[in-house]
């Protein structure tokens, strides 16, 4: 913690700060250990403070590491104790809410409002987040293994993920809260794979389907990020060329990811080959992103992207075809940049035919 103490500092310097004020849940954890309803405040001498309501307070204690926990009345009894304690200082926020940010200036003379120096630190990985990825992306691979026994024509896209977010919970493993869908997972049979967001429905599998099952799951704070394309019986030879190119698409991604290499010849990597086999115009999104203690977050992996990999980055790695009304695969890995990377996914029975 002291190490990414230090970190965060550094690079609140960079922009002429000497503290750093955060009130999203991701950035309090990743600076006190601590995720809940707060405001946390590094000092440059690294003194570190949560100002949290009452209900909070109990679990602040129990949870954070090496803070000092202030107890302050919801909504403005909590801005003005963070006002009495930066007034002089040179402050960087995340804070996104126009009012609160109002409030901060009125009072405090040097103040911005930036997610530069967390998204800076938190972009580089320390060995106890790989840890947790790694674990994270084990109780995945055992889920594909459940989605290989269980997955069986007639049983809806419900049902399924009913079955794996009850071993997931089990395993201490929850949903991220990711704001775009309503649902935990993705798992899409048939038409509603070629849809790279689907919501998950009441559709049944049927012989001859591709099912696409993205797995993205939070494990102590971490988020770990898995797609497998499954089939049901006998596919179309349409759908079994598009799966081969994606397949040979992701192994090309994936040996193209080394420290110091761009992040946008990755996704050359995989588009290319795509683009080759003439199913370019059915590769939709970008070729990955990275992940940490969101499910989106620096680097992102795409033909506009402006970032070097450098080594303990965590990224996904997710080339996919989508063809409406007919089918999509997509094949996602989570690792870890080294000059030989981690694949944290062990799961590679390729295209399961059940």
């Amino acid at each position: 913690m002291k190490q990414r103490r230090k970190n965060l500092l550094k690079y609140a310097k960079k922009i002429d700060c000497d503290t750093l004020v955060t009130f999203e849940p991701e950035n309090l954890f990743y600076m006190t250990g601590f995720w809940g309803e707060a405001i946390g405040l590094l000092e440059k001498n690294g003194k570190t403070t949560i100002i949290a309501p009452e209900l909070e307070v109990g679990r602040a204690k129990d949870e954070s590491e090496d803070c000092e926990v202030i107890t302050a009345e919801r909504g403005s009894g909590l801005i003005s104790t963070l006002i009495n304690k930066i007034k002089k200082n040179h402050v960087c926020t995340d804070c996104k809410d126009y009012s609160t940010m109002l409030s901060l200036k009125k009072s405090v003379s040097h103040i911005i409002s930036s997610t530069e120096p967390f998204y800076n630190a938190r972009i580089i990985k320390d060995e106890k987040e790989i840890k947790i990825l790694k674990k994270a992306s084990k109780i995945i691979d055992e889920m594909f293994e459940i989605c290989s026994k269980k997955m069986k024509v007639g049983q809806k896209e419900s049902e399924l993920q009913t079955i794996l977010m009850t071993y997931a919970m089990e395993q201490e493993m929850f949903d991220t809260g990711y704001k775009s869908t309503l649902n935990p997972l993705i798992i899409a049979g048939g038409p509603n794979g070629a849809l790279p967001h689907a919501q998950v429905s009441q559709r049944k599998f049927k012989k001859g389907d591709l099912i696409v099952t993205d797995l993205t799951l939070r494990y102590k704070g971490y988020v770990s990020d898995a797609t497998r394309t499954f089939a049901l019986g006998k596919i179309s030879s349409q759908a079994n060329e598009a799966y081969e190119i994606v397949k040979e698409s992701q192994k090309l991604g994936l040996k193209s990811v080394k420290p110091n290499v761009d992040c946008k010849d990755v996704d050359h990597a995989c588009r290319k080959y795509i683009e080759e086999k003439n199913y370019g115009k059915y590769f939709i999104h970008s070729t990955g992103h990275g992940i940490g203690l969101e499910v989106h977050e620096f680097p992102t992996v795409s033909y506009r992207s402006t970032t070097e990999l450098k080594e303990n980055m965590a990224i996904t790695v997710e080339p996919g075809i989508y063809i409406q009304n007919k089918f999509g695969i997509r094949i996602e890995d989570s690792l870890i940049v080294k000059n030989k990377p981690i694949v944290m996914h062990k799961f590679t029975k390729e295209l399961l035919t059940i």
